[in-house]
């Protein structure tokens, strides 16, 4: 028999996909995925841990139980605590699907979204590195959307440098436009959804002799009586930064003021990881549970922030720096200036926490944040309760003794949209808790 040309290329393809789908079908899907959704238009991410074994599924997506079964390469699912179900096709490395989640009385339309599922990448196994960073471009926005400006992996160190709060650098040259310009994104390589990003503040080194301030108090910290006294009040006041005794003091400074400075203590008012993709962007002057602008004074160095990752690579942000600042920049501006900042990042894989959390050499502390100092007080403690069930294994009753005696609040932010609260426990009463 005579073979055509065209008879071998789909004979060719004909045992290609054959292959290719006996490897599929065979090829266990027991592991951990990232699921790309498309919510109507918008992006969102999950997480689903699947275990298989003859033919039945089991395991989480999005935090929930699941339950399905497999048959070659197609896939059936449910979930076991709600009517939302799925289907789903192995192709290649990928699992491609639709999940329907049933109408409700508080949405009465059924919701089809689709999606991808891909593995979660394994950590980089090369050795720790250092990288050195000079930004060229600043961003305003805690965006999934803006392009990484470095991919780094977890151990890494990166040594860069941001701007002020007004867009000017170390040279006191404007670079940007003003409102928190952000040094970054960076990406961490095999940072997933689900994940947590630990930032370690190894270094921050003023860069130059002068910060920013004002004499203005916000508005949220005032009574009546003290907005009529201090009316007036609208000065921008410039500051010399004694780089060798690490002091401070307003240029000109006269009056009662002819004497005063400051022993400063440099910090990072914004440190965050990209905001969820799907809601418009928070600009970098807002804070929430992806950090952001949160101006607590403790982030300074040998401290390190714990920050949810939301997308592939977490995409980390920096900026805001302050040579010094009071509790709840009451000013609306610390005293703003440049700095080179050099950090490490390392990554605590399948691990949620509510709000972002730091630790210090001697706390630890969980930030809280919502539109009034009540309710950022509220999510502190809800975020620091979560930490001791999860983490230190408290009962609730446990919980509200510990915190008790051992609460420390402090006022991080008031002169933004978000109030900021921190509730900080010391770590030497907590290593007295039985394991």
């Amino acid at each position: 028999m005579i073979w055509s040309r065209r008879s071998l290329f789909k004979g060719a393809c004909l045992l290609f996909f054959a292959c290719h789908l006996a490897q599929a079908q065979g090829k266990p899907i027991t592991g951990d995925w990232i699921v790309d959704f498309d919510f109507l238009g918008s992006k969102m991410y999950g997480r689903a841990a699947i275990r298989e074994e003859n033919g039945s599924l089991s395991g989480t997506l999005l935090g929930q139980p699941i339950v399905g079964t497999r048959s070659g390469t197609m896939i059936s699912f449910r979930s076991t605590q709600g009517d939302s179900k799925g289907d789903a096709t192995i192709v290649g490395e990928e699992i491609r699907g639709t999940e329907i989640i049933p109408a409700s009385p508080q949405d009465p339309h059924p919701l089809k979204l689709t999606f991808v599922a891909t593995r979660v990448p394994p950590r980089p196994s090369r050795a720790p590195m250092t990288h050195s960073f000079k930004p060229s471009v600043f961003y305003r926005s805690f965006s999934a959307l803006n392009p990484p400006v470095l991919h780094i992996a977890p151990g890494d160190t990166v040594r860069t440098e941001t701007v002020d709060n007004s867009g000017i650098d170390g040279e006191n040259v404007r670079r940007t436009a003003g409102g928190n310009p952000q040094t970054g994104p960076f990406y961490i390589d095999s940072a997933m959804p689900g994940d947590v990003l630990a930032v370690h503040i190894v270094r921050l080194t003023l860069n130059r002799d002068t910060a920013q301030s004002d004499d203005v108090i916000t508005y949220s910290a005032m009574n009546r009586d003290l907005a009529v006294m201090t009316k007036d009040n609208r000065s921008a006041v410039t500051w010399h930064l004694d780089r060798n005794r690490m002091v401070g003091w307003p240029v000109g400074r006269s009056g009662h003021l002819s004497a005063f400075e400051v022993p400063l203590h440099p910090m990072l008012g914004g440190i965050g990881t990209a905001a969820i993709p799907g809601p418009p962007a928070p600009p970098t002057f807002d804070s929430g549970s992806f950090g952001g602008n949160m101006d607590f004074n403790e982030i300074g160095v040998g401290t390190t922030v714990y920050l949810p990752v939301n997308v592939p690579g977490a995409l980390l942000y920096l900026g805001d720096a302050h040579a010094l600042q009071g509790d709840g920049e009451l000013n609306g501006n610390a005293l703003e200036t440049s700095m080179d900042v050099e950090v490490s990042v390392d990554l605590i894989s399948s691990k949620n926490i509510k709000t972002p959390r730091i630790e210090t050499a001697t706390y630890i502390a969980a930030t809280g944040f919502d539109g009034s100092v009540d309710g950022a007080m509220r999510a502190a403690t809800d975020s620091m309760a979560d930490w001791l069930a999860k983490d230190y294994s408290l009962t609730p009753s446990e919980i509200g003794q510990v915190l008790g005696v051992a609460a420390e609040y402090r006022i991080a932010e008031v002169a933004d949209r978000n109030a900021g609260v921190v509730l900080k426990v010391r770590k030497d009463l907590l290593a007295k808790l039985q394991k």
